[in-house]
């Protein structure tokens, strides 16, 4: 009984063994232990069919058991890894592994260009191959994307021609793929790329391979998903650290903004000048700031590396033509400019005009930060305020230069009785009516009229008074004070005034007297005296044609003593007297105007006059007969031979002016005169 027993533990170990595959089973020992179990031979084939089956059931079984411990082995895998890259690496070799492929790879889908390229392989060794493109809608890889479905083929060369590409043909061969399997990694909507599998022999895909092949490419979804969604972040995260440095900076620049703004306000409601000004501007913006008016002269500078710090305030500077450039521009539109790298001394310009008229422009120079959005705003606004200034200041210029221009003009009338009123008027600019004895008057067409007195102010400054008086700018100065003679002051006039100018200057000494001892009474005696000589004098040297010297009265003294300068009447007085001998010399060639010139230069003396024109003294006394016939007898007498001296001279003074040598005919000198 116990033989029996165990012989039936042997027999039900050898159809287990069968079953399980534990144990090499041949047909032989498994129907020897069907007959001992006691199956009979009808029934043992029966039986042979049911062993063989649940063998491949277990073979199933443990092939599952397998493939779920590598799902589980991944997903615990995806849940602590951090590298996305890795683990697609990864996900790929176990797929490999699991399947018995030859080659495994996975695509990543491109949504933009729609194309696919392969992100890692296992198994493959072609560098084409793992660096494969797939166009958009070409390759199996195409034909996954649009059905979202897998896809296989067991033999790629007998793949439909019209997606194959002789790219992915040349790949595909030099790898010796023969089948391919893809499966799409999906999330949601959004197909993210293939799975494939391939073989170097043909092969069938069964439905567990691909259910398999599909669990794995959604570990892969999840992770590319992932990696999508991180650099969405970090994009996202860059995005947001670039909008909060801009807001932060955008804040920053605002603030400038407005404490700029009080500032030059409250510098303006204070009365302040652009000194004041620009000090605030380049404390604000961290670089320094100059103010330059229309014609490009310094006036104010405040801050380090200003633009041009070194030259003298008031004088002109150089701007490069970038900078012009720049200035017309911000003049044009209104807009602040910036010079990148154009200038190294200047990086900014903000125009400052009002209307039509131009004031200058505030220069900036370069600075630790880029100057942004708002900082530009500023250099604007600040530029206006220039201008409001400048407007402000010309007003009350103009309203000053009106008084001082009546005052000189009052104090020029001559009218006595107004001795306290144009003292306390001068006063008030700062001038001691009694210790002014100089003249100085200057000759300026009206056009130029406005900025050469604007020069003459500048120049004279305070101690001096400057204004309009018969179409003339006047002068009055104390002889004692350096620095403002009429060359230095005409200079000043004609480089800022432009054109020729003529300074007209009688002596400041032997002041009128009028015998009451008053000193103020005394000076403004003497001023209307000068005043008086200077302007009769500059009335002669405009009829003789001179316009662009210092003219010293003295040297014309005679002939304003003896003439009203007119042209007329002096064309007339010097036709009248030695018209015939000019006429004669005009139509023979002759130089007798310049024997007569001689001659009257020499008091009537024809042997100094033979000398000084290097003539035989017979020549002379020839000459001299020729004049006797042309100026009529008794014209050597000592009245007619003084008027003709003088309009001798007159004549030469006509001639130097209009830059002839002499012997041109009377009938042309009224039109040069005029």
């Amino acid at each position: 009984m116990r033989d029996d027993i165990s012989a039936r533990s042997a027999a039900l170990a050898t159809v287990l063994g069968a079953v399980t595959g534990d144990a090499a089973v041949s047909p032989r020992d498994l129907g020897a232990a069907l007959e001992t179990l006691g199956v009979p031979a009808p029934r043992q084939e029966r039986a042979r069919e049911h062993v063989h089956r649940a063998r491949g059931e277990h073979v199933r079984l443990r092939r599952r058991e397998h493939e779920l411990a590598a799902l589980f082995s991944s997903a615990r895998e995806l849940a602590a890894a951090r590298d996305g890259k890795a683990l697609l690496e990864r996900l790929v070799q176990r797929a490999h592994e699991i399947l018995g492929c030859d080659v495994t790879y996975l695509s990543e889908y491109d949504a933009r260009t729609r194309e696919l390229n392969v992100r890692t392989t296992a198994g493959a060794y072609s560098g084409e191959f793992r660096h494969l493109n797939v166009p958009a809608g070409y390759g199996l890889a195409g034909e996954v994307i649009e059905l979202r479905m897998p896809r296989w083929v067991p033999r790629y060369s007998e793949y439909l021609a019209d997606r194959r590409v002789p790219d992915i043909d040349r790949a595909v061969e030099l790898e010796g793929v023969v089948s391919i399997l893809g499966v799409p990694m999906v999330s949601g909507d959004d197909v993210l790329g293939v799975l494939f599998v391939a073989t170097r022999e043909e092969r069938s895909f069964t439905p567990d391979q691909i259910a398999l092949l599909s669990a794995l490419a959604d570990h892969a979804s999840v992770v590319l998903r992932t990696a999508h969604t991180l650099r969405d972040l970090w994009r996202s995260e860059e995005e947001a650290r670039a909008a909060l440095a801009r807001l932060t900076e955008h804040l920053a620049e605002r603030d400038r903004a407005g404490a700029v703004h009080r500032e030059l306000v409250q510098v303006v409601l204070d009365g302040g000048g652009f000194g004041q000004l620009v000090r605030a501007l380049s404390a604000a913006l961290g670089r320094g700031v100059t103010v330059i008016d229309a014609e490009d002269r310094v006036i104010a500078a405040s801050g380090p590396a200003a633009p041009f710090m070194s030259e003298r305030a008031g004088g002109p500077v150089e701007l490069t033509p970038p900078v012009l450039a720049a200035v017309a521009a911000g003049a044009r539109t209104g807009r602040c400019q910036v010079l990148a790298g154009a200038d190294r001394e200047v990086a900014a310009v903000g125009a400052m005009r009002a209307g039509a008229q131009d004031f200058g422009a505030l220069l900036f120079g370069p600075g630790d930060f880029e100057l942004g959005p708002v900082d530009r705003r500023t250099i604007e606004r600040a530029a206006q305020v220039c201008s409001l200034l400048e407007l402000q200041q010309q007003a009350v210029a103009r309203a000053e230069g009106r008084l001082l221009t009546d005052l000189v003009a009052d104090i020029l009338d001559g009218q006595p009785g107004r001795r306290d009123d144009l003292e306390r008027r001068a006063r008030a600019f700062g001038v001691e009516l009694s210790r002014l004895d100089t003249v100085q008057l200057y000759v300026v067409p009206a056009g130029r009229r406005a900025r050469a007195l604007a020069a003459a102010r500048r120049c004279v400054g305070a101690g001096g008074l400057a204004g309009l008086s018969h179409e003339a700018v006047v002068v009055l100065l104390d002889s004692r004070r350096p620095g403002v003679g009429a060359h230095a002051v005409r200079e000043h006039i004609a480089r800022h005034a432009g054109g020729p100018v003529l300074a007209v200057v009688p002596p400041p000494d032997e002041p009128a007297r009028d015998g009451t001892g008053d000193p103020v009474e005394a000076a403004v005696a003497g001023l209307v005296t000068r005043f008086t000589l200077a302007l009769r004098t500059s009335r002669l040297l405009a009829v003789i044609g001179v316009d662009d010297e210092v003219a010293g009265t003295d040297d014309y003294l005679p002939y304003v003593s003896v003439f009203d300068a007119d042209a007329r009447s002096l064309t007339s007085f010097v036709t009248r007297l030695i018209g015939p001998v000019l006429d004669y010399d005009a139509e023979r060639g002759t130089e007798l105007e310049a024997t007569l010139r001689a001659f009257a230069r020499c008091n009537a003396s024809p042997t100094r006059a033979a000398r000084m024109l290097g003539f035989h003294p017979n020549t002379i006394l020839q000459r001299l007969e020729r004049l006797d016939a042309l100026l009529g007898p008794g014209w050597r007498e000592d009245d007619r031979f003084f008027r003709i001296s003088l309009a001798v001279r007159l004549r030469e003074l006509m001639s130097a002016a209009s830059g002839q040598a002499g012997g041109a005919s009377s009938h042309e000198q009224p039109g040069g005169l005029g």
